[in-house]
C-alpha cells in the first residue's frame, strides 16, 4: 500500500483535513485515541472504515518519518 493509498487531503472532505483514504476520519484522531492511552483495537472498533493495515501504515510511516530527522 503506498502512501497515497493511505491519506486523502481533499478541501471537500472535512475541509482539507487529512483522512484515512475512503473514509471520512482524520488520521489525528488515530494520534490522539493513542495519545489518550486508548488501544489501537479501540480505535479501530470506533471508526470500522479504518483497517487495521491503515492504521499501522500510518503509524510505521510516521515513525520513519520521525527518525529520518533525528
Amino acid at each position: 500500500m503506498k502512501s497515497d493509498d493511505l491519506i486523502t487531503v481533499d478541501p471537500e472532505i472535512l475541509g482539507g483535513t487529512p483522512v484515512f483514504k475512503g473514509t471520512r476520519v482524520p488520521v489525528k484522531t488515530l494520534f490522539d485515541y493513542l495519545e489518550h492511552n486508548y488501544t489501537l483495537d479501540e480505535f479501530l472498533s470506533c471508526f470500522p472504515s479504518v483497517t487495521r493495515e491503515m492504521a499501522c501504515r500510518v503509524l510505521e510511516r510516521s515513525e520513519t518519518a520521525l527518525l529520518s530527522k533525528s
